[in-house]
């Protein structure tokens, strides 16, 4: 059958790869895509508008940056969709719940792994969740399908999220202030004595990081909104948000940036 993606990113890629390897069509739109997106979906078949997505897909699968998940959802809702929407992004459990009351059926997804990770999993959760793991080639991606209601598949990534970026944001956060305060030498130099994990993921992360923190400020906003709903202390996530933003415009940079820690410690 055809199935919608909106849209062919790194991780949309990976999930209508995996559509596309169960002998499905994956259909997206093109019109206002850079080139990067072009290469990347170039297995796919392209379409001019929402509208025939709609017209031809009973799928449609969602993959864009969290603060996008909603508004995307809008605009496919106002083209009147009626069948099976899967939100793959990763939001808050109220924002899947925000979704759900504008499409007719919802599926709740989150994919934890990295695009390109051989472990990467997609959690699913909801009343068709075993409708929407048969779209998808196991041998591509694993699928695991939750019991709980909706918001359960993105609730779980939410805190995963939170325990992994979260603390990558913390350990820029303190090189920076060590660095502003004429101790990062002293601070590595301890890190390296009594925690060598930790300094090779701060060192790690200012390789990486420059080109992935633009995706990763909104996901820790929803985990932070996660967090609040428990009832849970949620600055942890909101102060990575922000550091993450202080990075925005490092977006898919091909090199590794000097300054860094300097626009970490400083307003954006």
């Amino acid at each position: 059958m055809n199935v919608g993606l909106l849209h062919p990113g790194a991780m949309g890629t990976f999930l209508g790869t995996a559509v596309a390897a169960a002998g499905h069509e994956v259909l997206w739109v093109g019109a206002g895509r850079s080139a990067a997106t072009r290469e990347r979906a170039a297995g796919f078949t392209e379409v001019a508008t929402l509208a025939e997505i709609v017209g031809a897909a009973p799928v449609i699968i969602s993959v864009c940056p969290p603060e996008s998940a909603l508004e995307v959802a809008r605009t496919v809702a106002a083209a009147s969709f009626t069948g099976l929407y899967v939100d793959a992004n990763a939001v808050s459990a109220r924002t899947v719940e925000a979704v759900a009351e504008l499409l007719t059926d919802v599926v709740d997804g989150a994919v934890i792994g990295g695009p390109t990770s051989d472990d990467a999993v997609l959690h699913l959760a909801g009343d068709r969740a075993i409708d929407a793991a048969a779209i998808f080639d196991p041998t591509v991606v694993r699928t695991h399908l939750h019991d709980g209601p909706l918001g359960t598949a993105s609730t779980l990534k939410a805190c995963y999220a939170a325990s992994s970026k979260a603390v990558t944001a913390l350990l820029l956060a303190s090189r920076a202030a060590a660095r502003a305060g004429g101790v990062e030498d002293a601070l590595v130099d301890e890190w390296a004595r009594t925690m060598p994990d930790v300094l090779a993921r701060s060192d790690a992360s200012l390789r990486q990081i420059g080109a992935k923190a633009w995706r990763f400020s909104g996901e820790m906003t929803e985990a932070a909104d996660v967090f609040d709903g428990a009832g849970v202390p949620s600055g942890f996530s909101s102060a990575a948000a922000e550091v993450f933003a202080r990075l925005a415009d490092l977006r898919d940079v091909s090199y590794v940036p000097a300054d860094v820690l300097t626009r970490v410690a400083k307003s954006p």
